[in-house]
């Protein structure tokens, strides 16, 4: 984890270091079978991270999905053909990883169109507009492998697709069983065989993460009284570092031994 970290560092983008080794973590201990895919790539940064560790375990091959001209990153009007694209594979490339990392350069709603190959690991951090994160799921969700993981990233900052999608498709559904927060990361297990045995677990996350919705779902900025408000809240959501050993016991069932 500290050599994938150490390449990982030196990429820009927007996931702090704690986010990116628990990210690690999820390539490394997800016991499913299939392949890592990644929505919303920028300039390679989680990409690097999610191959150095799939290189060195021999998980495959991870699929990284971008049209790379993001109107969020970029300025589309005055800048109409900027693109990350170029950078993104200079980034694989630097890492020793052009032969471990399978590049798309579309959008994600019409690469799912045409999906049909089993997910181990579902990382979603692109389009964070509800719309964009409710399309995402639904149409990647049919090929999540069971015991799989999805993850989202920014479900604990001001956008309102993450968590709102977090918290109504997957907390409130039995085909999920174990879910949390690693900083701003939401992630769940899925489990559609017994993910009712993890019902109270879900909606006692869910308690507190759904406070959060009316804060995010203008997808404005927050000021004054109400980003303390909102910042209170999030605090009360669990979210710390988790170790790898904690993690791995929060994917057995509750009557387990």
């Amino acid at each position: 984890m500290n050599d994938a970290w150490e390449h990982t560092r030196t990429v820009h983008g927007y996931l702090a270091e704690e986010e990116a080794r628990f990210l690690g973590l999820l390539a490394a201990c997800t016991p499913a079978e299939g392949l890592t895919l990644e929505i919303g790539s920028y300039k390679g940064r989680s990409t690097v991270m999610l191959a150095k560790v799939s290189s060195h375990y021999g998980l495959g091959k991870v699929v990284a999905v971008d049209p790379h001209n993001s109107p969020i990153l970029f300025d589309r009007e005055s800048h109409p053909q900027a693109s990350s694209y170029q950078d993104f594979l200079d980034s694989i490339r630097t890492a020793g990883l052009s032969e471990q990392v399978e590049p798309h350069q579309s959008p994600s709603t019409d690469v799912a169109h045409s999906w049909n190959r089993p997910i181990r690991l579902l990382w979603i951090d692109g389009d964070h507009s509800y719309e964009g994160a409710k399309a995402d799921f639904d149409g990647f969700l049919p090929h999540l492998a069971p015991r799989g993981i999805v993850a989202f990233h920014d479900a604990l900052n001001v956008f309102p697709g993450p968590i709102r999608v977090f918290v109504e498709d997957i907390l409130g559904s039995d085909r999920f069983g174990p879910a949390g927060f690693v900083h701003s990361i939401a992630w769940a297990q899925f489990r559609p065989d017994d993910g009712h045995l993890f019902r109270k677990r879900r909606a006692s996350l869910a308690d507190r993460a759904s406070r959060l919705l009316p804060f995010v779902q203008s997808g404005t900025e927050l000021q004054g009284l109400t980003k303390r408000h909102y910042k209170f809240r999030r605090f009360l959501v669990p979210h710390s570092p988790i170790a790898p050993q904690r993690w791995a016991a929060l994917l057995v069932a509750p009557d387990a031994p």
